[in-house]
């Protein structure tokens, strides 16, 4: 059983691979579902290296988005969507000013301050993956392509659906997601005792309260989760013509590229499909300044 792991692992690994390295001449047809934001900023520098090596790099994005656009050496295909950037700008602002300025001193504040920040991730995200699936005329361009991977982040679940309904191997590219889906999803251990969940803002030294509170949060973050894609779950059965739920498609994943890595976070235990690969920063770094040492000849040395 090991061994079959391992070996699923290796075959979608090498699939990627080969993306990054095949030559023009045999590249490969990658379709890239991008959420907004710095999501978008840290996928980016990935997605155009891929065109960039001769890969053809086929990337969907709204007609309105906060930072998402044509992008090198690819191709972009847009879809209209009921709302304009100053619209979403406006409602993204008013939800970030009632989070900010909720009260979260106690655990039981920052739960309902979780819970409530679920709801409202649900309308943002269902408005764009309504949008998409039901351009039946874009769907059909993109079967038509006959990609051999998508590339997209969990945080959206379009990328999620749409990967099933193209039936091809998705790839998701990820930093933290507001409900645990990549853990739920992978049925990856959580071991609560000494791993703090994300947005408790406890460390790996928890007192015997705080560990309560890790464990009654963990039973918790499923429901959160149904809370958050509950409309997902609907569109996605509706699509797929069948009862379904964006927890079962993203389990058949075939590979969780982790933006994080334990240089910054808990040591925490992974699945065989789940590589971290830490932080894409966008745009080239400078070179490091010169720096010249001057060292008098006169000075004392211990």
């Amino acid at each position: 059983m090991a061994a079959a792991r391992i070996s699923v692992r290796s075959a979608f690994t090498g699939l990627l691979i080969s993306l990054l390295c095949l030559g023009s001449a045999q590249g490969g047809k990658l379709l890239v579902i991008p959420a907004d934001g710095s999501h978008w900023t840290g996928m980016k520098p990935l997605v155009e290296e891929l065109g960039r090596r001769g890969n053809q790099v086929v990337v969907v994005i709204p007609e309105a988005s906060l930072s998402m656009g044509p992008s090198e050496h690819t191709t972009t295909l847009t879809f209209p969507v009921p709302y304009t950037k100053e619209s979403m700008m406006k409602t993204m602002g008013n939800n970030l000013d009632y989070l900010m300025t909720t009260d979260v001193s106690t655990a039981v504040a920052r739960l309902k301050n979780y819970w409530n920040s679920m709801v409202m991730l649900s309308n943002y995200t269902m408005i764009t993956c309504e949008s998409l699936l039901y351009n039946k005329e874009l769907m059909q361009t993109l079967r038509d392509y006959d990609f051999d991977a998508l590339l997209t982040d969990p945080f959206w679940p379009v990328g999620i659906i749409a990967g099933a309904y193209l039936d091809i191997p998705s790839i998701y590219l990820q930093a933290f997601l507001p409900c645990p889906l990549d853990i739920i999803a992978t049925r990856c251990p959580s071991p609560v005792s000494y791993l703090p969940l994300r947005y408790t803002h406890y460390s790996n030294r928890m007192s015997l309260w705080e560990r309560t509170v890790n464990l009654l949060r963990s039973l918790l973050e499923p429901a959160a989760c149904s809370r958050m894609y509950i409309y997902a779950d609907k569109v996605a059965s509706d699509i797929l013509q069948r009862e379904t739920s964006i927890v079962e498609l993203a389990s058949d994943a075939a590979l969780w590229l982790m933006s994080f890595d334990f240089s910054f976070e808990f040591p925490m235990p992974l699945m065989p499909n789940m590589i971290m690969i830490g932080g894409i920063k966008d745009g080239k770094p400078n070179p490091l300044p010169q720096v010249s040492c001057i060292w008098s000849g006169d000075a004392n040395v211990d």
